[in-house]
């Protein structure tokens, strides 16, 4: 059975790349009778073994657009593993017993529901005791088996995961460098949970079963289990059958195979194989007992900090970078760790030459953990590395940051440049970093407007190096695509100070989308808007009247088709609440997209908690931030995310 399944996903992948060359690309890689043959032959496969996988052109799952996750309760709460980074301790818990040694995947864990032989429900994992449905989205998955060969009710838990390949071909499609994601875990957090699975689909998501809830009664054993479900079609964590004996040499196995692994892995697991004696053991009030968790210990090397390199941002935030000799961590030659902040710098006592221990932080991103000499004799720049401008330190609650002033700094000119290209504002694919500073070096843009006149340097284009015909094509028809835009992406795209994304679209829903009189406000007009202040409204007015400024907006509007339809959200859930969002958020990928759920819904946001503040967001209900005691003091609710959706649903 795993043999025809493989085949199958083989044969899937297969027809749909012939499907999408066919009719996305006017071009064809195999005849109509050939693809009709193939067709047929898959056909054939998913009625002999009664399995049909996710995005098989057998069936039409179709792309939906939903209003919000709705929560589900789980039967039995899901609780955490209990965890160990010591081997021998592995081996001691294990005992006398026979377990199963498997990946601990570092996605996010689904429960599936099949009913009849079809998937009817899948639920994430949540806090334990209440999921998030995203049925709509499991179907996209690229391995999930829509249809099994099983007609009772078969409840299987498993991962969901992006492998590091598609994790960094999406990273490689967003240009502005604080929009990339920090690893495949949070990319992966957010996919699951989208609103519009068509997104989801887009991202390769994929799903490994590690455990069957109920449905498959007839066997003893944890690997008889997984091996039912893999008849059954779905693809299991890889796993090995190990005793006291053998399991330290398991663990190394593992450890070896971990730094070529294609997927993301924080560690192992492992848990009895006899079923029964599982069970018998209970569980505590946070974890199993049939089931243990092992840990990677950081791998730690000693190195020699050679350089502090000071790189500006878009936004004049100069970010230091630990230059360091070259070693080998998780299998990868590393030499550079983000240092984040100027209090960093300070408690860590950088100096050139220190002797430092560097990991990777989640097996994933490169950090200096001590500075075994503590020399201290790293310099605070004085002046900005790229224009040269005198440079700011700034105190925030404690943290030291150093900034550029400088305006016209070449540095936040390719920064800009990358935000205005950004999937939230023009969101012009094709566009890193690298590739804005040799169009702007070579004199191919000098402002936003350039970019969709890249047509006049086809040949200089597609000369350039890691370019080619293609590149270029594909750069000049997302340069179209993008052209056909909104006024609140335009006006979140020019970098006027304090807008964002909610901001522009609060205030492209006050001016009714029109361009002309969002580009002209006066200050008194935007302090009447909800949630602009004074010294927004100030910046704002100042922006559009600089003389530079207005004459990039005027080179834009040439070049640019507005949509300024406008319908009002008036009646909306959350019509006439204005909210403040503090904190890390879980449901949404960032606090900008809970911003668009309120303005979306009719609602306001604000930066600071006010009298005028109708509720504070804050998963951490219990915090003592500054944001938290003002809403205290003021009366105001404070709501987690799960309160807001529910408001949401009305």
């Amino acid at each position: 059975m795993e043999d025809i399944r493989k085949l199958m996903e083989e044969r899937v992948a297969f027809l749909n790349k012939a499907a999408r060359v066919y009719y996305q690309e006017s071009n064809e890689i195999i005849s109509n009778q050939e693809y009709d043959k193939l067709y047929d032959e898959l056909l054939k496969w998913e009625e002999e073994s009664g399995i049909v996988l996710a995005g098989s052109p057998t069936v039409n799952v179709g792309y939906q657009v939903i209003s919000n996750l709705p929560k589900e309760k789980h039967p039995l709460p899901m609780l955490s593993l209990d965890k160990t980074k010591d081997p021998e301790a592995l081996r001691s818990w294990l005992g006398d017993k026979e377990g199963l040694l498997s990946w601990k995947l570092d996605g996010l864990t689904i429960v599936l529901t099949y009913e009849e032989g079809k998937l009817t429900k899948a639920v994430t994992r949540g806090d334990g005791v209440t999921g998030e449905v995203i049925t709509n989205n499991a179907k996209v998955f690229d391995n999930i088996p829509l249809t099994i060969p099983k007609k009772d009710t078969l409840v299987v838990r498993g991962e969901a995961v992006i492998t590091y390949e598609d994790f960094e071909k999406i990273n490689e499609t967003i240009g502005d460098a604080d929009a990339k994601y920090k690893n495949p875990r949070n990319l992966c957090a957010g996919t699951v949970r989208q609103l519009n699975n068509e997104i989801t689909a887009s991202r390769h998501v994929r799903f490994y079963a590690f455990s069957v809830a109920s449905g498959i009664d007839d066997v003893k054993f944890r690997h008889e289990q997984l091996e039912k479900l893999a008849e059954l079609g779905f693809e299991t964590v890889d796993f090995a059958k190990v005793d006291a004996s053998t399991i330290i040499d398991e663990i190394g196995n593992y450890s070896v195979k971990v730094a070529d692994y294609v997927l993301p892995s924080d560690g192992l697991v492992l848990i009895y194989d006899d079923i029964e004696y599982g069970r018998s053991l209970g569980r505590t009030a946070k974890f199993p007992r049939d089931s243990m968790a092992f840990k990677w210990r950081d791998e730690l090397k000693e190195t020699t900090l050679r350089e502090i390199l000071w790189s500006p941002s878009r936004t004049g935030l100069i970010n230091p970078i630990a230059i360091f000799d070259a070693v080998d961590l998780e299998g990868t030659s590393v030499s550079r760790a983000s240092v984040h902040n100027v209090s960093i710098v300070k408690n860590l006592k950088l100096g050139i030459g220190d002797t430092i221990t560097v990991y990777k932080a989640n097996m994933i991103i490169p950090q200096i953990a001590e500075n075994m000499t503590g020399s201290g004799n790293v310099p605070i720049p004085q002046v900005c590395p790229v224009c040269g401008a005198a440079t700011q330190l700034k105190n925030d609650n404690g943290v030291e940051t150093l900034h550029c002033p400088n305006v016209e700094c070449p540095a936040k000119k390719i920064k800009s440049f990358s935000h205005f290209v950004g999937r939230n504002t023009m969101n012009i694919d094709g566009l890193s970093e690298a590739t804005l500073e040799k169009l702007v070096d070579e004199g191919m843009v000098a402002e936003p407007a350039d970019l969709f006149k890249l047509d006049r340097y086809e040949e200089k284009i597609v000369a350039m190096e890691g370019f080619g015909r293609k590149s270029y094509e594909n750069l000049l028809a997302s340069a179209k695509a993008a052209s056909n835009t909104t006024p609140d992406r335009l006006l979140n795209s020019l970098g006027v100070p304090g807008i964002g994304t909610a901001n522009a679209r609060v205030i492209a829903q006050a001016c009714e989308n029109k361009w002309a009189k969002m580009r002209n406000l006066t200050a008194e007009e935007l302090t009447l808007i909800d949630g602009v202040g004074d010294v927004l409204a100030n910046g704002y007015v100042e922006f559009f009247a600089n003389a530079k400024n207005a004459a990039m907006v005027d080179a834009l509007e040439e070049v640019l088709t507005l949509d300024e339809s406008f319908e009002t959200s008036e009646g909306g859930s959350l019509d006439g609440l204005t909210f403040v969002i503090t904190g890390k958020v879980h449901h949404f990928d960032n606090r900008d997209q809970v911003k668009e759920a309120i303005v979306a819904a009719g609602g306001k946001t604000t930066g600071s908690v006010t009298s005028k503040t109708d509720y504070l967001i804050n998963n951490d209900i219990t915090s003592t931030s500054g944001k938290n005691k003002k809403a205290k003091e003021l009366g105001i609710p404070i709501i987690t995310e799960d309160d807001f959706l529910a408001m949401l649903e009305g």
